[in-house]
Parts: C-alpha cells; structure tokens; sequence
C-alpha cells in the first residue's frame, strides 16, 4: 500500500481530486492535507465582492471532492516537511507520513517587512480568512460618516479587488461617503499585460472618481494612513493589500530546490528538481525554463498534466512532459457586470466580456459541484 498525500486544496488539486474519483487507484492509501473544507474559486472572488454571487456558488466543496474520490480528508496546515522521514508536518503537532507528497497550497502575501502592516492592513491572501473578514469591512466602512479605502497593489487582483468594492459599497452609501484610491509600485498598470488592457483600466478607474498613485511603493502604514516610498503621506482609514504572490518560507526551510522568490523548483513533469519524491503545482511552483505569471489560470491548466503523473508515478511508469502554454487569457472583472479580455497584445472590454467570463467561471464550479457539497464549506450559508 502507497501512501499519496495531497498537500493544499488548490485549483491543481481539485482536478487530481475529480480523477481519483473517476479512476481510483488500487494499493494506493490517499489523504488531503488543507486547512478549509471548502476552497474559494480566485476566478469568482471579485464577482463574489462586488455582489454578483452568492458565496456557496463560488466555492469548490474539496472535503466532498475527498470523500467522493475515497481519499482521506485531515482539516489542517502544513508548517513544514521532514523529506529524510518523508512525513508532514502540520501546525496542530501531528504528522503526516507519505510516499509520494504533491503540493499545492498556493502563495502568500508576506507584508512582515512593511511598518504597520500587522495593525492596518488586511490582505487578499489567503483568500477564505479575507473573505471571512469582507463582511467585517463593509459593515465598518458603512458605519462611518466618511471613509477612504486604498488598495495597494496595480495588478489584476488589486483592481479587480478595488472595482469590485467600490460597487459594492455604492449599492449602500451615496456618492463622496467613500472614496477609493489605488497605490500601484509601477507607473504603468498590469505590466504583464499589453499597454492597451493598462490604458483601459486607467480610464475605467478615471470614471468612477478612484485616484490612482501609480509608479509608488508603500513605505510604512500608520492608523491615519501610509507613507510612499516618495515620502508622500496620503491618508486611508481602511487598507488591502494585493501586491502579489509570495513564496511559503517552509519549502526551503524543508531543503526542497526553490527558486530566487522561495517557490518550489519543479521540472517539465511538475516533480521536484531536488526530491523525485514530491511534486508542485500552481502558485506555489515555479517550473524550470518556463516561468509563468502566478494565475489562477495556470494552476488550473496543470491539473490533468499532475494527476496523470501522479498516477504513473505510484504505478512506477515513466512521467511524461507538461507544456505549459505560452499565452493565456485573461477575463478581468471590473466591478458591474462588465470585464476586460486580455490575449496577448489583443484587448476587448464590454458588458459580452462579462458574460463569457461568468459562463466560463460558473462551468468550472459546476464540473465540481456535488449535491451536499454545501453543507461542508466552512462558510456560513447565508453569507452574501
């Protein structure tokens, strides 16, 4: 009997989950290692804030997922591996021992280096404790006579964020009662992107009055506001951070190969550079000679290339090669129901946008979805 650990419930790891359950593995003992029953969709988060969507229409049942693939579910965290007794290590003081360990937990947002950010900053990651703490948000910037929300972070999932509260708000408090600004550390927004997708966000941002600082870094955070690395001071009474992903420090820490960022180095067939034993995908992976952005869109890509070589792994055949794609599209939500499709150099924007990225984010939850998964998330039913 082998022993497969799954570590993280990530969007890699939903998919191996949906293969297990379709072809189980005989003489293979499986378990699910993550601390949330049920996983939040990234691609639906905005849609969520901005009040398209319930939440249990937005979250993967992966405790369920477990269940229906005969894979043993433990509700916890890792904090580190021990790769000499190949076991892991989890924040509640219990181990887990594999034979084969594949991750998948996903980046951090690390903000220990920024003064202040401990006490005045909320972040986007991880993602279901900033969704536990949105409802929180809300009620408290509603309950002030005026107040001034700032996101830091140019990226997609700052503005995306940005937008999406912003509409929100605007369904329960009148024009000028919260005013919205963006701090963005490169001069031009979603870099990654072409200057066209940048040039529509900007006048986007324009129109609905949300200044934007851009080609600034925040230096420190204080109660009244924060200090740009300019040393300007602007004032904010709330502040999120969406300033992209960070590398977990235990993989290196464990001895595992990483990269200049701290994410776990992995060859063509998603396995471990240094430990042929453990696999990585999504986030919290970099794979050799084909660096990608750290994307929702990507984790769920390298799903089937993972399960299948997980698969031949514990059947000791040999991997075969992922080729992760070179372009990818991007549906970037913009608050109402209206987005952005960036391809490449190509850039569309309109209400149709919308609508394609909700049907392509509504079938993914839908091949997911099972009948009692609901009642198994850790978020409360009723929550909007």
């Amino acid at each position: 009997m082998k022993r497969l650990v799954l570590l993280g419930g990530g969007h890699s790891h939903v998919h191996v989950l949906d293969a297990l359950a379709r072809q189980p593995m005989d003489r293979v003992q499986a378990t699910l290692v993550t601390p949330y029953a049920g996983q939040m969709y990234s691609g639906m988060l905005p849609g969520w804030l901005a009040g398209h969507y319930r939440l249990r229409e937005c979250v993967i049942p992966v405790e369920a997922l477990a269940r229906r693939a005969g894979v043993a579910f433990r509700r916890n965290s890792a904090i580190g591996i021990d790769t000499a007794a190949r076991r892991v290590l989890c924040a509640d003081g219990t181990t887990v021992p594999y034979d084969l360990l594949s991750i998948d937990t996903g980046a951090v947002l690390d903000l220990s280096g920024l003064s202040g950010a401990a006490q005045h900053v909320m972040p986007v990651r991880p993602v279901e404790r900033f969704v536990k703490n949105c409802r929180s948000l809300v009620e408290q910037v509603l309950a002030r006579p005026r107040s001034i929300v700032t996101v830091v972070g140019g990226g997609a999932g700052g503005i995306e964020l940005i937008l999406a509260l912003q509409h929100r708000l605007r369904r329960h408090a009148q024009d000028g009662k919260v005013l919205f600004q963006v701090v963005a550390s490169n001069e031009r927004l979603l870099p990654g992107h072409a200057p066209r997708v940048g040039q529509m966000i900007e006048a986007i941002l324009t129109s609905r009055g949300i200044q934007l600082y851009g080609g600034r870094s925040v230096a420190a955070f204080h109660p009244g506001g924060l200090v740009l690395h300019t040393g300007e001071e602007i004032l904010s009474d709330f502040n999120l951070a969406a300033t992209g992903a960070g590398a977990p420090a235990w993989p290196a820490t464990a001895g595992l190969a990483v990269d200049e960022h701290g994410f776990i180095l992995v060859n063509a067939f998603l396995q471990s550079t240094s430990h042929p034993d453990i696999f990585a995908a999504g986030d919290v992976a970099s794979m050799v000679g084909q660096a990608r952005p750290k994307s929702g869109v990507f984790a769920v890509r390298a799903g089937p290339p993972l399960a299948e070589n997980l698969r031949l792994a514990l059947d000791e055949e040999p991997l075969r090669r992922y080729h992760p794609q070179q372009r990818a599209l991007y549906l970037i939500a913009s608050g109402p129901r209206h987005a952005i499709a960036s391809w490449g150099p190509f850039a569309w924007q309109g209400d149709w946008v919308w609508r394609w990225k909700d049907r392509i984010d509504r079938a993914f939850i839908t091949r997911y979805t099972i009948a009692e998964g609901s009642k198994l998330n850790q978020f409360a039913p009723d929550e909007s």
